[in-house]
């Protein structure tokens, strides 16, 4: 179902749209807009999707167990130890 709307474009925009129609590539500058439209429904959902995920992903990291400053010194010390034994360097 289609239904008439009345939109103002830049003149950059318009002739933009009028470029795209012009090369064939859209048969009209309504094709132009609802393309372009379509393309930011499915941006911003893709969007919305990531933002959720995301906010999920810190409620979940917030509701686990923290590691102090001092304790992660502590485990970086013993994780480059680990390395040079590995690879032979010299202290």
């Amino acid at each position: 179902m289609s239904v008439k709307s009345s939109i103002s474009l830049t003149d950059p925009l318009d002739a933009f749209a009028r470029s795209l129609v012009s090369k064939g590539q859209y048969s009209s500058v309504s094709a132009v807009i609802q393309q372009s439209l379509e393309l930011l429904r499915q941006k911003t959902e893709s969007d919305d999707l990531e933002n959720a995920a995301l906010r999920e992903l810190l409620t979940n990291r917030q509701k686990g167990s923290f590691v102090s400053s001092a304790e992660m010194d502590a485990r970086l010390e013993i994780l480059i130890e680990r390395k040079k034994r590995q690879y032979r360097v010299e202290r």
